[in-house]
């Protein structure tokens, strides 16, 4: 049982697959994950230096490190979420399939 395909639904497949592809590879960007990261251990973090006791502050000479440094994973967490917003990845190159229909 030979299956045969026209042109249109050819490029239809072709046309799905490339959408997949181009879903797959903007869900797994690097910058998503390292800034969802950073927003998430930022949010822990700010929450510690909002909860910090003054014997934890007397610990760190007088700074609230816990709330700084929370407050700065927030800010570089969010710069990597708009860095993606703002360039988000390009599609791939559409590969030049080769046309079976001359070598036949």
């Amino acid at each position: 049982m030979s299956e045969h395909f026209s042109e249109r639904e050819l490029q239809r497949e072709i046309t799905e697959l490339e959408t997949k592809s181009t879903t797959a590879a903007r869900l797994f960007d690097i910058r998503r994950i390292i800034g969802g990261l950073f927003v998430v251990y930022g949010v822990i973090v700010t929450i510690a230096g909002f909860t910090a006791s003054d014997a934890d502050i007397d610990k760190a000479e007088g700074v609230n490190i816990n709330l700084w440094t929370g407050i700065g994973m927030l800010i570089l967490g969010a710069l990597f979420l708009l860095w993606l917003k703002l360039r988000p990845t390009a599609p791939p190159p559409p590969d030049a399939l080769p046309d079976e229909a001359e070598h036949q």
